[in-house]
């Protein structure tokens, strides 16, 4: 039986936790939570926000503060959202690239066309609603709010997940198509933040030194001593390695790739993707975020395994300094976000999704029904985490930052819409 490892219900907890925190803390005493997440750790001229970002954060209170003549600044908001969040989307990067090159790899075959349809679908639909009602209120708003077009592309896996279980039950196939759909629009959200979200003008040289360190650890560490192996059935280099070195190398190369995002001007929660191709895996995949993965040896598992407290940490902090939004800030990028999401996102699903199994004849998972797309899209208008996380790239601090991050937040309503939904529907659950 196909079971889901039980890191991703407990990350879940831990990021609503954070966000309930945020919440009351800056409704309640806006000032001193503010001052916790912006404060400033380390002015210096390479590394951290710019000056003039975190000044209109921090507001008033950065007077305090002399700065001298620096350009940057070291805050706790820097640390999570752009180095410890690196470690959250090198999981799920990791989940991407077994999916896609292993054996059984569940974005490989026709079984994973319709999901993969739907998914388009799952982020044209947000994009079309989001812009379209901008377009509706005007230009002067359309300016404002145009560059968040991406945040309700995004789905939150872990929720997803949770209220995808409490609806279809463990065992219907649904929960594996919106688990795959899950991860392929998150994957997809990450390419739209390489793309169109740059931190600063984009530096070619940075990205190829990145591209270095993951081929360097790959031939020397992994390709090497196969090479050196074979006809060895003992495969004595390889297993010294293994044993050795473990995961010491590929760390290495990661810090030295997450270091050439932060100067490249791409985001540097991007900056581990690069290595994961070069770590040494498993023959063939399990499923996403398979339990089954935990009894693997393989390096590339270990080390998910052994992040896994680094990372329900970072969540509980990425939920702490980055849902802290007053109840006030509630404006048209809220409902702009929220449209994009509740309505984009199950029409979108929907339509896709029917056209790939019933018109190009894609098919969906047995025992699965067409009407379980519209569910399915409910229950991925969950953004959350990658919604928050989207919105603070996309929009400077702010009043239109804070606004869509209510948006963000609020989706987590679209879980009711899809509990009804599942009883109107007279959905069956399947547990085991």
């Amino acid at each position: 039986m196909y079971r889901v490892w039980n890191f991703v219900a407990t990350y879940s907890v831990l990021l609503i936790a954070g966000a309930v925190v945020a919440l009351v803390w800056a409704n309640a005493h806006p000032l001193s939570y503010h001052h916790f997440v912006e404060y400033p750790i380390w002015f210096n001229d390479r590394y951290g926000v710019d000056i003039a970002s975190w000044t209109r954060a921090l507001g008033e209170a950065s007077y305090h503060y002399e700065i001298g003549d620096v350009r940057r600044v070291v805050t706790l908001h820097y640390l999570i959202n752009d180095l410890g969040m690196a470690l959250f989307f090198a999981i799920a990067g990791k989940e991407v690239w077994e999916a896609l090159v292993l054996e059984n790899g569940a974005l490989r075959g026709k079984k994973a066309a319709t999901p993969l349809v739907a998914t388009v679908g799952g982020m044209v639909g947000p994009i079309a609603v989001y812009l379209g009602i901008a377009v509706g209120l005007g230009s002067d708003t359309f300016d404002a709010v145009s560059r968040g077009w991406a945040i309700p592309t995004a789905t939150d896996i872990a929720l997803s997940y949770v209220i995808g279980r409490l609806v279809f039950g463990a065992g219907h196939p649904a929960v594996r198509f919106l688990l795959l759909l899950a991860i392929a629009d998150d994957a997809g959200a990450l390419l739209i933040l390489a793309i169109f979200y740059p931190t600063a003008e984009v530096a070619p040289e940075w990205l190829l030194l990145s591209l270095a360190a993951a081929v360097i650890v790959f031939v020397l560490f992994n390709w090497l001593p196969r090479r050196l192996d074979r006809g060895d059935q003992m495969r004595r280099r390889s297993t010294w390695v293994r044993k050795r070195l473990s995961w010491y190398p590929y760390a290495i190369a990661g810090l030295v790739s997450l270091y050439a995002f932060t100067q490249s001007g791409i985001h540097p929660a991007l900056g581990l993707l690069p290595v994961i191709p070069a770590i040494p895996h498993a023959d063939r995949a399990f499923g996403i975020f398979a339990d089954a993965e935990r009894h693997l040896h393989d390096v590339l598992n270990q080390m998910q395994q052994g992040l896994k407290v680094p990372v329900e940490v970072i969540l509980f902090l990425f939920g702490l300094v980055n849902a802290g939004v007053a109840l006030s800030a509630i404006a048209e990028p809220t409902w702009l976000v929220l449209a994009g999401l509740v309505v984009g996102k199950p029409v979108g699903i929907f339509v896709f999704g029917a056209l790939a199994a019933h018109v190009f004849g894609l098919g969906l998972p047995r025992g699965m029904r067409t009407v379980d797309l519209v569910i399915i899209g409910l229950i991925a208008a969950i953004g959350f985490t990658v919604a928050l996380f989207v919105a603070s790239v996309a929009f400077e601090p702010g009043g239109v930052r804070d606004a869509a991050k209510m948006g963000a937040l609020f989706s987590f309503g679209a879980a009711g819409l899809a509990l009804v939904a599942g009883r109107l529907f007279r959905v069956r659950k399947q547990n085991g």
